[in-house]
C-alpha cells in the first residue's frame, strides 16, 4: 500500500475509557478558579498601589533634584501600528558622583543632549521622576478603590454561595409568623 495513498475506510471509533463530567464538579471548580483569580487580583493591586505611594512619599520626602542628560527616543507606536502614542526616552545624570543611566519617565519626546529636570532618591536612584510629574502626584487613598471593588464582589460571590447553599441544605425558607398568627388568632378580612 502507498503511504501517501488516501485511507480507503474510515477508522473506527476509539477505544477506552469513556470521560464523564459532573456539570456540578465542573461548575464549583470553575467558581472556585474565578474566585481565586479576584484574590490575586487584589492582592497584586493591592501591593501595588502600596508601593507606589510609598515610591510618591519617598521621592516627595527625601528626593534630590538632578539634571537628566537625554540620550535617545524612540517612538512608540499605537494599537494599529500607524500612529505614534508616545516617546520612551532614556538619560543619564550624576548622583553622589557617579553617573546613573535610567529611562525618563513619561512619553515626552526629549531631544539627544536636552536637559530634563528630575528628582531621585539617594539610596534608590533607579526611582526617578521628573520635577513635573512629581508636582501632579501625591499619595492616594485611590489606588485601593479597584482591588476593594474587586474584594467587594468576592465577598458578595461569597454570601450568595452560601445562602445558595444554605437554602439547597436545608430544603424550602420557612416565612416567619405574621403577629396575628402568632397569637393564635387569624386574621379575616372585613365582610363588605
Amino acid at each position: 500500500m502507498d503511504a501517501h495513498a488516501p485511507l480507503a475506510r474510515s477508522a473506527g471509533p476509539l477505544r477506552g475509557a469513556v470521560v464523564e463530567a459532573n456539570p456540578r464538579l465542573v461548575g464549583k471548580v470553575a467558581a472556585a478558579a474565578a474566585v481565586g483569580a479576584l484574590l490575586v487580583s487584589v492582592l497584586v493591586l493591592t501591593v501595588a498601589g502600596v508601593q507606589k505611594n510609598a515610591e510618591i512619599s519617598e521621592l516627595r520626602s527625601h528626593g534630590v533634584v538632578v539634571d537628566v542628560h537625554a540620550t535617545r527616543c524612540i517612538g512608540l507606536m499605537g494599537g494599529s501600528g500607524s500612529n505614534l502614542a508616545g516617546y520612551q526616552c532614556s538619560g543619564w545624570f550624576t548622583l553622589g558622583g557617579q553617573r546613573h543611566t535610567d529611562a525618563i519617565p513619561g512619553s515626552t519626546l526629549h531631544r539627544p543632549g536636552s536637559v530634563v529636570r528630575g528628582v531621585t532618591v539617594g539610596n534608590d536612584p533607579a526611582l526617578l521622576a521628573t520635577v513635573a510629574q512629581l508636582a501632579t502626584e501625591h499619595p492616594s487613598a485611590g489606588v485601593f478603590v479597584v482591588p476593594s471593588a474587586l474584594l467587594a464582589v468576592v465577598v458578595l460571590a461569597g454570601c450568595v454561595a452560601l445562602a445558595v447553599r444554605r437554602r439547597r441544605a436545608g430544603g424550602p425558607v420557612a416565612t416567619p409568623p405574621t403577629p396575628a398568627s402568632a397569637s393564635g388568632v387569624a386574621a379575616r378580612a372585613p365582610k363588605g
